[in-house]
């Protein structure tokens, strides 16, 4: 694992616990890591949370949320490449066909909601769900075929919110529109594009530094990023981290 040692990731976690009478049960949640090829650098897209968060206030992240089980009916121009729907589905509790297309499709929404960032391809495209609307008005369809699972992480214990984290990427080029002046939700303070190797060293919670230094791992062996590669799992296992490989 490049960028942070386990015992580090250990200490930094604990840093940011909490006590809380009972442990919450994790959420579905999904983040994408947008990429941008910069000559002989890999540009990823993060933003900076409002200080008024309760959950990682301040802190650089990829845009992402909670996922909404109704994303799974959303119709698509390309599904999820089936080596990708297979390490969704991986790992443990009992992830479904639609449950995994939720978790995918919640990512490309809350890319659209927090960067202004259409992921699909231009075509007519009519939904009733309010969420995404934008898609329509901007004449996107959709699209999960250029996704990439790249790691899952489940928030410790204690903490005073909790999620089960899909982590998935795409490319620059496979956003068919770039609004100007981001998205609608206002969730982030600030949009910046940082080289890899920048972005590890920004203010970013200690679980997103070990999956950057997993991403650039694997793009040194796999620049393309090929459907189907392996997926770190990261966990809280006897009150430490546990790195497995689905």
């Amino acid at each position: 694992m490049d960028g942070i040692s386990k015992t580090e990731l250990d200490r930094l976690e604990a840093r940011e616990l909490v006590k809380n009478a009972a442990p919450l049960r994790p959420r579905d949640a999904a983040t994408l890591i947008l990429l941008d090829r910069s000559g002989d650098d890999v540009l990823v897209l993060m933003g900076r949370r409002h200080m008024k968060h309760a959950f990682m206030p301040g802190k650089f992240v990829f845009p992402g949320g909670r996922t909404d089980p109704a994303d799974s009916r959303i119709k698509v121009a390309d599904e999820l490449h089936p080596d990708e729907e297979t390490k969704l589905r991986a790992g443990t509790g009992s992830v479904s066909i639609a449950r995994a297309r939720a978790i995918a499709l919640s990512a490309v929404r809350e890319t659209y909601e927090e960067a202004g960032l259409l992921i699909g391809r231009r075509g007519a495209f009519s939904t009733t769900k309010a969420d995404w609307q934008g898609f329509a008005e901007h004449g996107v369809e959709p699209s999960l075929a250029s996704l990439r699972f790249i790691a899952r992480a489940i928030t410790p214990p204690g903490r005073v919110r909790r999620f089960d984290t899909r982590f998935l990427s795409a490319w620059r080029s496979d956003v068919a529109v770039e609004l100007p002046d981001g998205g609608p939700t206002n969730e982030l303070e600030e949009l910046v594009w940082l080289p890899l190797a920048d972005a590890v060293e920004a203010d970013i919670p200690a679980i997103t530094k070990s999956v950057l230094g997993d991403l650039r791992q694997r793009l040194t062996s796999d620049p393309g990023l090929r459907p189907g590669g392996e997926v770190p799992f990261y966990r809280m296992f006897n009150q430490r981290f546990r790195r497995d490989i689905l």
